[in-house]
């Protein structure tokens, strides 16, 4: 198991980016979040499989179609901070 956090800039705020993450995740059999920030960026904690984490970070980098990923940054994370599921805060 491995896990990873995702901050997310752009145009990713009320584009259905964390409802679209969660989709994918969960497709992907990962368990985690995304959630808003206030600075407008979408944090996103993903944990599971790490070729699944992989595909996630692919997909992080352009999003739903009405979103515009400007940057995408990586941190390492505790997989024990994802909880059971995959959730849209």
């Amino acid at each position: 198991m491995s896990a990873a956090r995702f901050f997310v800039s752009g145009k990713v705020q009320g584009v259905w980016f964390r409802a679209s993450t969660r989709e994918q995740a969960q497709a992907l059999g990962l368990r985690g979040y995304a959630n808003n920030l206030a600075d407008g960026r979408v944090e996103v904690l993903a944990a599971g499989d790490a070729a699944a984490i992989e595909r996630l970070a692919q997909w992080l980098t352009h999003g739903p179609p009405n979103a515009r990923v400007d940057r995408l940054q990586r941190d390492p994370a505790d997989e024990a901070d994802a909880g059971p599921g995959f959730l849209c805060g």
